[in-house]
């Protein structure tokens, strides 16, 4: 698109987003994103006819710093170039925002996501975040657990740069699409500099799951003191069936590891990978009655305080 972006690369978009995303939450939205605008139509603006009309009147604003026997003239000019200008301003801005957000804001939030900004303002050859292109959302920790224990090769509990790197080329390889070496360690950085919240160097589940868009925490949409055994009842099955990828009838593997961070997370949201892999071995400990290392549903109810099925 003709953006005034057309040569940037993943560093120059690094800089744009923590320009932007000014309270570091993962998002430009409000005021954040009223001044990404704003900056984006100064970017537009020398190529429209429009704004060159008003570049013509810069000359007073020259004055008004350098010429001390016009200072009056000058200060009088340039308030109003100034009024007309941010007239003009705010009505193109408020355009260009609504033209823009209704193409790129796929969640319809109105708030922009890094995916959302890259795949505005990114050239195509150089949005290496397109890779994380779903069909659809990544909406089960499950999944999200099983990329993560794939990519933490060491088992540290942190995904490190190199594995992120690994990560990173494997959705390149799926995705077609050569990348260099150079470009692949740049694209590692920027990601590093971007998800990394607290600089350690690596990246914890917090982070992570900000690079897939993990979808909201499934057990939040369930009342936990449901009011009758019923509904317990309903909403454990739901519950179990969601974390039962598999439809074996018993969790295991990434499954216990999906079920014991979003439960955990409902009480500790800044749950770290140490933290869960000694969780999941107490949720083990208490839960696996016959110790085959697996979960059953009947063991899930009687620790979850449910009825179990006969």
């Amino acid at each position: 698109m003709e953006s005034g972006f057309d040569n940037l690369d993943a560093a120059g978009f690094l800089e744009i987003w923590q320009h932007f995303d000014a309270d570091d939450n993962g998002y430009i939205e409000g005021k954040e994103l009223d001044d990404f605008f704003r900056h984006m139509k100064k970017k537009l603006c020398p190529k429209s006819e429009q704004c060159k009309s008003f570049n013509n009147n810069e000359p007073w604003l020259e004055e008004a710093v350098l010429g001390e026997e016009k200072n009056v003239k000058a200060a009088v000019s340039m308030v109003t170039w100034l009024k007309i200008s941010e007239q003009v301003t705010d009505d193109g801005v408020r355009k260009l925002k609504q033209r823009f957000m209704s193409a790129y804001d796929v969640t319809a939030d109105g708030r922009l996501e890094i995916l959302e900004l890259a795949n505005m303002i990114l050239p195509e050859d150089e949005n290496f975040l397109l890779v994380f292109r779903r069909e659809a959302p990544l909406d089960n920790s499950v999944t999200f657990m099983k990329i993560w224990r794939k990519y933490d090769v060491d088992c540290s509990g942190y995904i490190s740069a190199q594995e992120l790197s690994a990560f990173l080329k494997d959705l390149f390889d799926q995705d077609q699409k050569e990348v260099t070496a150079d470009k692949l360690e740049q694209y590692t950085d920027a990601m590093m500099k971007i998800f990394d919240k607290n600089k350690d160097g690596r990246l914890d589940l917090n982070d992570m799951a900000r690079i897939l868009a993990l979808q909201e925490n499934f057990l939040l949409q369930f009342e936990m003191d449901a009011s009758s055994k019923e509904e317990r009842k309903r909403d454990f099955d739901k519950i179990f069936n969601h974390y039962d990828v598999s439809k074996t009838g018993a969790l295991e593997g990434p499954e216990v590891d999906g079920f014991v961070k979003d439960m955990m997370e409902l009480v500790r949201p800044s749950l770290t990978g140490p933290d869960l892999d000694e969780l999941r071995r107490v949720v083990l400990c208490h839960c696996d009655f016959n110790k085959d290392g697996k979960i059953q549903k009947n063991e899930l109810a009687l620790c979850l305080g449910v009825k179990p099925e006969v």
